[in-house]
């Protein structure tokens, strides 16, 4: 059975939104494969976060910036045996692929998508831990074991992200039996966006700078590394005190599916940008729908924010649950 086939037979099984135990294979990833011995040289001059502290026993978050310090891409980054794989969009997989390339130059590095070769599994709940015999007990951080790569997400419940190969999963699969509701893959979105863990899609690429998605609050940047992409403006955010927009979650009613980029409208705005811009969104399951927002923070702290413009639906908002305060 090749991937493809593998992820349909779950997608062919949802069941309800919400699960004690669930498993399900998130839609729309992708993994490009960095191999070289000067993999991680190259990567620590691009990514925003200090690619030395990845290891088999921990992934992070890390983005890839213009020089204007505007995102192109937000990564989950891993090690699998001796090479590091970034987890990212499928639909970014391509641009990224071929700008990073252009930076290679004569480092020892290669770059491929390795989408087709390696699955990804999304388990949530407490029954996680009857499953494996240890999970990683901390955010981000990974383990290996028996051909799999888990690696642990933030949340109110336990839940983990497993990577393999399909027969590895298949056996997983069979492993869980009945342990495991297979739920559809927008849970997995959902979960996301309750934790306030944000994704960049081809509509929101240099839309962001980093501290907008709250990256300085979830680890997904070091001030402490040295140069890379854009490091000048994102230190400029943190040391100058000039970041005037926050990711919050938000809560509201909508007829037509709310899509990345997505404009929002406040009549208090003044600014030419906007009063910000869906992040994320999905479908709630107490109805209408749950997304990560980035906003004006003086709006979001006591102002009017719409879908749209003046006549789309009225968001609730409220804070990520690791909150706004950046660490110092």
């Amino acid at each position: 059975m090749n991937l493809n086939a593998f992820v349909q037979t779950l997608h062919l099984e949802q069941a309800p939104a919400e699960a004690d135990c669930a498993l399900t294979a998130p839609a729309g990833l992708g993994l490009i494969r960095i191999q070289g011995e000067d993999a991680r040289d190259f990567l620590q001059g691009q990514l925003t976060n200090d690619i030395n502290k990845v290891c088999v026993d921990q992934a992070q978050l890390s983005a890839w910036c213009t020089p204007k310090g505007r995102m192109l891409a937000l990564m989950l980054i891993f090690q699998r045996d001796d090479d590091l794989y970034l987890q990212l969009p499928a639909e970014r997989i391509e641009p990224v692929l071929k700008r990073l390339g252009m930076f290679v130059l004569r480092s020892k590095v290669t770059l491929e998508d390795a989408s087709s070769e390696l699955g990804v599994l999304a388990m949530g709940g407490d029954c996680i831990t009857g499953l494996f015999s240890s999970i990683p007990e901390t955010d981000f951080a990974s383990l290996q074991a028996d051909g799999l790569t888990i690696i642990r997400f933030p949340g109110e419940v336990p839940r983990i992200q497993i990577i393999g190969d399909v027969p590895t999963l298949s056996t997983l699969r069979e492993r869980t039996g009945t342990s495991a509701t297979v739920v559809g893959s927008t849970w997995w979105t959902v979960q996301n966006i309750r934790s306030g863990v944000p994704s960049v899609y081809d509509a929101t690429a240099e839309a962001f700078v980093p501290q907008m998605l709250n990256l300085d609050i979830l680890n997904g940047i070091s001030f402490t590394k040295g140069c890379y992409t854009g490091q000048e403006v994102v230190a400029r955010m943190k040391y100058l005190g000039q970041l005037k927009r926050r990711m919050y979650l938000a809560r509201f009613d909508a007829k037509a599916a709310p899509q990345p980029g997505d404009n929002l409208f406040s009549p208090q705005s003044k600014s030419a940008q906007g009063a910000g811009k869906i992040v994320d969104a999905a479908p709630s399951t107490q109805g209408g729908w749950e997304a990560l927002v980035v906003a004006q923070t003086d709006i979001a702290e006591g102002g009017d924010l719409f879908l749209g413009d003046a006549d789309g639906p009225r968001l609730a908002l409220q804070p990520p649950p690791y909150g706004l305060e950046a660490p110092e």
